[in-house]
């Protein structure tokens, strides 16, 4: 625990050292950064993991081709699953809250640090728990539900389904303390001044995807301990042969598992509205919109579940409500975009490269959620239903907008957060390989879906091979982009110049502080007499 007092010079780097002085911290900024190195290696693993698939992929026939690295269909499925698992569980949900969330939301509203620090604490120590407890399947018997752990088939299977879900039992606990405590210091600990509507939006989004933590989150815990139950106990809630419904299963998972897309992508807006205001020089258009569009979109986000199950055997009334509350998720999101773009709108946009990141959001969040609309038509859906198609989606949404976010909300922080600047043409490098690569990835895969091409499935008709083919080519260009993006971090950590206090021109707190900020983030307690973006 932190104990001595500050000194000038002192920041929360050098405030205490040694390895004691972080594993038992309280500051938020280091707890930030603690989140920020777990996340990037399980980011590496599931990346790994994907590389591989996309190996198998590369060809039909895979028995007979360069492309048989996975040996067999048994061995695909588990490193489906686990990279699935540990890039849901372990990376997106966790990434943008847990990491910028941690080191930010308290700079941004002039606090000296979260309301329960102790607490902000055992929430990373839960995450590497219920991570570890996850990884460990690994090496006894490898699971290979799927990351959606569907009934009855994760009660039946001989593999270790119990100890993966009491992981993700235990990672959801972390989510819901770390919720809890943005909740308590958004309303507790704001600076004089600090009104709610003179927050920047990025704790706007915090805050909402923390509600939805706080909500959501314990319908996952239950459902995964009613799992666990009927595997061990063989209660007969799931298992049709007990008497159960797996279909219940699907009800209890997507309730939790659609808002979570909201928990992964909320943050990531408030990352981009940030950005788009400040490398346009210009007050964001429709603040108070964008605000209550986050709000908007994590309360719509309870009410949708049922379009994940078009094909599950519900009824047609139900399935014809489900599909038209799916698409009032698009209103609030349309608001923003349209917010986003009307800020650029005769500003003094500025390329450097978090604003490159920022507009590659814009376009991938774009193509995920007009392809999500379509989705949300219960004909269309089920013509799509388990094929390419909503791979495509999914990874446009989730991985395209939140990774694309993270990337340049990291950029767009580093010098605040180690007193240094990076390489910025090899930053923008990186987001050009990542992009570009991003798109040869999935867009086939659009393609592929329409054409037929099932899901999770090992091998393919050559009728899908040149596109699959492209696809495996592209994930080789994202893996150059982000091995460029660690060159920039590492380069930049190790011998990039001193950073100047605040080289965007940005008007939120944050940069009102040194660089890195001191322990107590600020010297005097400051007093806000103005709204976040005053560009004017």
């Amino acid at each position: 625990m932190a104990t001595k007092s500050a000194h000038h010079g002192d920041n929360y780097i050098n405030f205490e050292k040694g390895l004691w002085s972080w594993l038992t911290t309280v500051d938020h900024k280091r707890i930030g950064l603690m989140y920020m190195a777990t996340v990037m290696f399980f980011f590496l693993i599931g990346g790994i993991m994907a590389l591989l698939l996309r190996l198998e992929l590369f060809a039909p026939n895979a028995a007979a081709n360069v492309g048989n690295v996975l040996k067999n269909g048994d061995v695909y499925n588990q490193v489906l699953t686990y990279h699935g698992a540990i890039m849901v569980f372990m990376v997106i949900v966790p990434g943008i809250p847990a990491i910028l969330g941690n080191f930010f939301l308290p700079l941004h509203i002039g606090a000296k640090d979260v309301a329960f620090p102790k607490i902000n604490l055992a929430s990373w120590y839960c995450f590497m728990a219920g991570a570890a407890l996850a990884i460990a399947t690994f090496f006894f018997k490898k699971i290979d539900t799927g990351w959606t752990f569907y009934t009855p088939y994760s009660i039946r299977t001989g593999t270790a389904t119990v100890l993966m879900v009491l992981g993700a039992f235990v990672m959801g606990m972390s989510s819901v303390l770390t919720g809890l405590n943005f909740i308590v210091t958004v309303h507790k600990l704001r600076a004089p001044g600090m009104t709610m509507h003179r927050m920047p939006l990025f704790v706007w989004a915090l805050y909402s995807t923390a509600i939805l933590q706080l909500l959501a989150t314990p319908v996952l815990a239950i459902t995964l301990l009613l799992l666990a139950a009927e595997k061990l106990f063989g209660v007969g809630i799931f298992d049709p042969a007990l008497g159960g419904d797996p279909v219940l299963f699907q009800h209890f998972f997507w309730f939790y598992s659609h808002p979570a897309v909201y928990i992964m992508i909320i943050p990531a807006m408030g990352v981009v509205s940030e950005l788009i205001t400040t490398f346009s020089k210009k007050v964001i258009f429709g603040y108070t919109a964008i605000a209550y569009s986050s709000l908007g979109i994590a309360a719509v986000s309870f009410f949708v579940w049922g379009h994940h199950m078009f094909v599950s055997g519900q009824s047609a009334t139900a399935g014809i409500i489900f599909s038209f509350l799916t698409m009032l998720v698009g209103v609030p999101t349309a608001i923003k975009m349209f917010n986003w773009v009307a800020t650029l709108y005769k500003g003094s946009v500025s390329f450097d490269s978090p604003m490159l990141f920022a507009l590659g959001f814009l376009f991938l969040f774009a193509i995920g959620g007009v392809t999500g609309i379509m989705l949300a038509v219960l004909p269309i859906d089920v013509h799509f239903h388990d094929t390419y198609f909503v791979v495509a989606h999914f990874h446009y949404v989730m991985v395209g907008g939140t990774l694309m976010a993270l990337m340049g909300g990291f950029y767009y922080w580093f010098p605040k957060m180690f007193g240094k600047m990076f390489n910025e043409s090899i930053a923008r490098l990186s987001f050009v390989f990542i992009f570009i690569g991003f798109n040869v990835t999935f867009f086939p895969q659009f393609i592929l879906g329409a054409m037929g091409m099932p899901r999770r499935y090992f091998d393919y008709i050559p009728a899908y091979e040149n596109l699959n083919k492209i696809s495996t080519i592209g994930s080789w260009l994202i893996l150059t982009g982000f091995l460029m993006g660690l060159w920039v971090i590492v380069q930049g950590l190790r011998n990039g110049p001193k950073a100047p206090l605040n080289p965007w021109g940005s008007k939120t707190l944050e940069w009102q502080t040194a660089s890195p900020p001191p322990h107590d983030n600020f010297a005097v307690e400051p007093i806000v007499t103005a709204g976040p973006y005053e560009y004017r």
